[in-house]
């Protein structure tokens, strides 16, 4: 075991070590020496007494002039005030509950007192301030060491405050940090300036100036950027060495066959990936590609087009949806592009074709044995649905490519299951809508190769979106319902989300809520807001006012599967004017017929999810409307979203917004946002250029050395970064 492995309580003693594991996840020497300061307080520069003014940091040198330790009146504590001295003038210091300073701080003794200055009473004052005694010979060179430090501050808790912290990390430098060793190679280091890791530690934990502070960062970066980029270089090696089916595209099959009716043209960007991924399948590993793209793009025809190719070969493919709705919305949208293509074996069916089979959970027992044939058999060369196609009695003949759409939405386990129904590894494409910044690709989907489709079909018209101040100027909602109405008059059809179902009891206390049911927040001023709008109020609402005579549909998950399929069929053949529904629609649903989405309470909705679901209109020849509906104040950060949603159709700009306001999570971690960490320096989103730099080296090592067998250091970083749950992700994939 390395020094650096060392259980805290051999450092800080066994009471301290159960604190610093239980509030902040620090176990060992390696831990704490790299758990960095969230941010440092500058002492400010050494000050006379006279000279001070409110509000600035200082350093004062001072003598101690009096101590009075105050109780207070009624209840509990007591205030300790300290008047010091610089000969000219006097300056209180105060502290709160800290009597037992009355031991350091006694009459007479001088010393170096930083804070920010208050005033109290009409009396400059620093409340709580750092500072450290001084023998007077020492007065001068003390004085200025202090001034010129920073001071460090630890992310902390109640029981473990920022400045036990420091003494903690101070402990740890002063007896390991010889003991640390050097994970980037020599001949890195040197070809980008880095600084050793042992300096870097100690100039994060002890800068004298902003440049120390910097040029600590700036390796620490590197660090994360580049024994991140190994770890996925190595996946991507591992993947490179599976055996695979190699899946050619066989001239005159189901797929040229489907190519030939196509009534358009693919777009330059269609064909482009479509390459890409016929590339992919034809060599003998797995593909793994990320295939992302704007809403409406065409990314499902994409993956219909490589779903074909293997079906030519006599392989099957699998789309895994997320939700029921989309199971069934891609199942439909599929049948029709394949026409008689999709029933083989059936009365008109193509001899050229194959079967679509459609599993869900919630499917009847006859039509459920009828899938779970077609599949096992081969009868089924496409098989779509929803987590239903993981269970065990689910079999393949021969599984050739799994498909995940909006792969996010999906734990690491229930892909891998999915993947292990082929006798060798299946070949792998994953779909988003959301766009993905490319230093995000490089980082949270280091592992698979990226395809962007950015290019949108012909016929696709734009959508405008405006941002509707309902309690600024209720006039504008009216004119939104107005609009609604002569749009439906026009023969179209709109859509209207609202972020709760409304048909919900309360939950239990301490119940996680439903990811249809977001968290109530709080308002512009803290106040307590009104909870969500919900779709069976407002749907019912609607009906009965300003929607009065229109056709009003409600839809959700919590609905039964035949239901939603019956509402979004009727939806789809024009029977509906109006839904009214949750997310549920946010992805994959097509009705070109739709030219309106109002979206209420949109301020309780992520960036990238609003793009998502303005992404439902516009999707014809008539031009999308998008009514983005809030109480938000004009001058809250909730609105600047809205605004910046309103501003732009560039998915990829919304996303970095969305990742600037949600955090960017633990980038090896199942969760993307509001999690813990393991990037500590390193930003995926400013940091492009040491990200492209890192991976870029890391594949040439990984290329060299494999095992790393010659970086012992850089092997032992990478498990430290790779705790159990972490590499199970990684090797899942």
């Amino acid at each position: 075991m390395g020094a650096l492995d060392e259980p805290l309580k051999e450092l800080v003693g066994d009471r301290t070590a159960k604190v610093l594991a239980d509030g902040l996840k620090l176990r060992t020497v390696g831990d704490l020496l790299h758990h960095y300061p969230r941010r440092y307080v500058e002492r400010g520069q050494l000050t006379s007494l006279d000279e001070l003014e409110v509000d600035e940091h200082v350093t004062v040198l001072a003598r101690i002039e009096k101590v009075t330790l105050i109780p207070f009146r009624g209840r509990k504590g007591d205030r300790l005030e300290v008047v010091v001295t610089d000969g000219r003038s006097r300056l209180s210091l105060v502290f709160f509950n800290q009597g037992w300073r009355q031991k350091d701080l006694r009459p007479g003794q001088q010393g170096l007192f930083a804070g920010k200055v208050g005033l109290f009473n009409r009396t400059r004052q620093l409340a709580s301030p750092d500072y450290q005694l001084i023998d007077d010979e020492e007065g001068s060179s003390a004085a200025k060491q202090f001034a010129g430090r920073l001071i460090p501050v630890y992310p902390a808790s109640a029981q473990m405050p920022s400045w036990k912290l420091a003494l903690c990390v101070e402990m740890a430098l002063t007896k390991h940090l010889a003991d640390v060793g050097e994970p980037l190679p020599a001949e890195l280091r040197a070809e980008h300036g880095l600084i050793p890791l042992p300096e870097a530690l100690e100039l994060i934990h002890r800068p004298h100036d902003q440049v120390e502070r910097e040029r600590a960062q700036n390796r620490l970066r590197w660090d994360e950027a580049f024994v991140l980029q190994v770890a996925l270089a190595q996946r991507r090696a591992a993947d490179s060495a599976l055996p695979a089916v190699p899946r050619r595209p066989v001239p005159g099959g189901v797929l040229d066959a489907f190519d030939a009716r196509l009534p358009f043209t693919l777009t330059d960007g269609q064909r482009k990936v479509c390459a890409e991924i016929f590339a992919d399948l034809a060599t003998e590993h797995p593909m793994h590609r990320l295939l992302q793209g704007e809403v409406g793009s065409g990314k499902t025809l994409v993956a219909l087009r490589a779903m074909l190719a293997v079906v030519d070969t006599g392989g099957q493919a699998v789309l895994l949806a997320p939700t029921e709705v989309l199971a069934q919305q891609h199942h439909r949208s599929i049948t029709e592009m394949m026409g008689d293509l999709a029933e083989a074996g059936m009365i008109g069916g193509s001899e050229t074709g194959t079967r679509v089979a459609l599993l869900t959970g919630s499917m009847g027992a006859a039509a459920r044995r009828g899938a779970l044939l077609d599949m096992a058999s081969g009868k089924a060369g496409i098989a779509i649905g929803t987590h239903a196609l993981i269970e065990d009695r689910v079999q393949f003949a021969d599984l050739g490519l799994v498909v995940v759409d909006e792969q996010h939405r999906f734990g690491v386990e229930q892909r891998d299951a999915l993947r292990a129904k082929g006798e060798q590894p299946p070949h792998l494409l994953v779909m988003t809508a959301t766009p993905i910044p490319r230093t995000v690709a490089m980082t949270v989907f280091g592992d698979l190769e990226t395809s962007v489709l950015d290019q949108l079909p012909s016929g696709r018209s734009p959508i405008s979106t405006h941002v509707v101040p309902a309690l600024e100027k209720p006039n504008f909602l009216v004119r939104a319902w107005e609009r609604v109405r002569e749009e439906v008059g026009k023969g179209h059809q709109a859509y209207v989300v609202c972020p709760r179902i409304g048909d919900e009891e309360e939950p239990a206390k301490g119940k996680r809520k439903r990811k249809e049911e977001p968290e109530e927040v709080g308002g512009a001023d803290g106040e307590e807001r009104r909870p969500p709008l919900a779709v069976v109020e407002t749907a019912e609402k609607l009906a009965k006012g300003p929607l009065a005579g229109l056709r009003v549909e409600i839809l959700h998950g919590r609905l039964a599967p035949e239901a939603k399929d019956d509402v979004m069929r009727r939806f789809a053949a024009g029977e509906v004017d109006v839904l009214v529904a949750t997310t549920v629609i946010e992805v994959g649903v097509n009705v070109p017929n739709s030219t309106v989405m109002v979206i209420m309470d949109a301020d309780r909705f992520g960036v990238s999810q609003l793009h998502q679901l303005r992404g439902r209109v516009g999707r014809g020849s008539a031009a999308g409307l998008c009514l983005l509906v809030s109480d938000m104040p004009a001058a809250s950060a909730a609105r600047a979203r809205l605004d910046a949603v309103a501003g732009t159709l560039d998915g990829f700009a919304l996303s970095r917004i969305d990742l600037e306001q949600r955090r960017e999570g633990d980038v090896l971690g199942q969760a993307q946002s509001g999690v813990k960490s393991s990037l500590k320096v390193l930003s995926v989103l400013e940091d492009e250029e040491v990200i492209a730099t890192a991976r870029a080296e890391a594949t040439r090592l990984v290329a060299a050395d494999p095992a790393l067998e010659a970086h012992p250091e850089l092997r032992t970083a990478l498990e430290s970064l790779l705790d159990e749950d972490r590499a199970e992700y990684l090797e899942k994939g």
